[in-house]
């Protein structure tokens, strides 16, 4: 497999991970297992490849045995997933 596919599994399955932890502690933006799930991967795929391209160091974390970089790849998507998850929770909170 080459580097930037499994960065970008690396950054969903962290992304959904995200997603349903931030949906966990705040109950406020549930939007289901599913729907925490998917906004998380979403969002874990897409900042993770920007934060990719803002951070050189993470860009190509697994063509090389680096654990600092892999972290870096789980920290990352993990994050946007559950950013995104709290702002698509919040809308359709505020919405409803």
């Amino acid at each position: 497999m080459s580097g930037l596919l499994i960065n970008l599994l690396i950054q969903i399955v962290s992304g959904a991970i995200g997603g349903n932890v931030a949906a966990g502690a705040a109950k406020n933006i549930d939007l289901g297992t599913l729907g925490n799930t998917v906004a998380g991967a979403i969002g874990g795929g897409a900042g993770g490849q920007i934060l990719g391209m803002l951070i050189p160091l993470l860009a190509n974390s697994a063509s090389t045995p680096d654990i600092g970089s892999i972290v870096g790849q789980v920290a990352g998507g993990g994050v946007a997933g559950a950013v995104l998850t709290a702002i698509v929770g919040a809308l359709k909170n505020k919405t409803a």
